[in-house]
């Protein structure tokens, strides 16, 4: 993944049995720390723009909205 293409990014925590929730978000560089971080951790990252900007709208700690869940899902699946 080219770091100079990254220009948005979001992460979220699951544990299973609550609600996805967004954990971190952020642009340029912050986009960049998040996504070396998934890297470091062997996270899966999942590239999607218009998601992003969806989540992004989102406050840390918010579950994800129920017209997300299929589209979750499908990604941690």
């Amino acid at each position: 993944m080219s770091k100079a293409t990254i220009k948005e990014a979001v992460a979220l925590v699951y544990d299973g049995k609550t609600t996805p929730t967004l954990s971190a978000k952020g642009e340029a560089d912050i986009a960049e720390q998040i996504i070396a971080l998934a890297m470091e951790y062997e996270v899966p990252i999942y590239q999607n723009a218009d998601l992003v900007q969806v989540l992004a709208r989102m406050e840390l700690g918010d579950q994800i909205p129920p017209e997300l869940y299929r589209t979750i899902a499908e990604i941690i699946a």
